[in-house]
């Protein structure tokens, strides 16, 4: 078969695989080996891997299926409170069949509880919140990612909300959603994210006199030494290193 002939399949694969963009959307940082890591050795034995991290840019109507139906209605329904929809709604992504809408932090409360209560909506399930770090997007390092899902029309979308690190606050919405309650909790364990409201924010999985956020980027990689057997195994920054 001739390298010019067209491969549906291969092209397909190569819009799925996670985290190729090309040239297109936001470049929040140059990753170099495996997983990032760059106050520690690298043992994955791919320090020299670079590639570019970008995030999806917004989509443009029509997003195609009920997509439109879901951003109309919405955007319909926060007009009607008074609320241009410019100024809570970011952008709107549409990216690997997923609906996001990227929301102003200060609005969040007001669109999930428009996403749950409105009858075309009726987005009543969310399933939790997580969160993200990206130590390059300057101004918005921190982001909290929550999936919603609607029982009544079998739909799902996310929405994602950012926050600076130099104030890591977001409003939380266990007051729309009890389920964020824990969730929201080992965000702000693992993130740092401040999720003012919540009824009792403190930490659930590290004890509570822990230093730091584990699960940030610039967290020291660190570790703690493993016994097994007689045997010692060393914290990931003191194992053999292949850069």
């Amino acid at each position: 078969m001739s390298d010019e002939t067209p491969n549906p399949e291969k092209e397909l694969s190569a819009q799925n695989l996670p985290g190729q963009r090309g040239d297109h959307g936001e470049e929040v940082r140059l990753q170099r080996g495996m997983f990032g890591a760059n106050n520690g050795g690298d043992t994955t034995g791919y320090g020299g891997l670079v590639r570019s991290v970008r995030l999806p840019g917004p989509a443009v109507r029509p997003y195609g299926g009920w997509f439109d139906e879901v951003a109309d209605e919405l955007e319909g329904a926060l007009e009607e409170q008074g609320l241009l929809p410019g100024n809570a709604i970011e952008k709107t992504v549409v990216d690997r069949d997923e609906l996001t809408f990227h929301i102003e932090r200060e609005h969040l409360v007001r669109v999930a509880r428009t996403l749950r209560d409105d009858p075309a909506l009726r987005f009543e399930l969310c399933t939790g919140v997580s969160g993200v770090h990206y130590p390059g997007d300057k101004g918005r390092e921190l982001h909290a990612v929550y999936h919603l899902r609607s029982l009544t029309h079998g739909r799902l979308i996310r929405l994602e909300v950012s926050a600076p690190d130099a104030e890591p606050r977001i409003p939380s919405l266990v007051a729309v959603y009890p389920t964020n309650d824990w969730h929201e909790r080992e965000t702000y364990d693992f993130f740092g994210i401040v999720f003012d409201g919540h009824p009792a924010l403190t930490r659930i999985m590290m004890p509570d006199d822990w230093q730091g956020h584990p699960q940030r980027k610039d967290y020291p990689l660190g570790g703690i030494a493993v016994e097994y057997k007689g045997a010692q195994i060393p914290a990931p920054d003191q194992r053999r290193s292949y850069s």
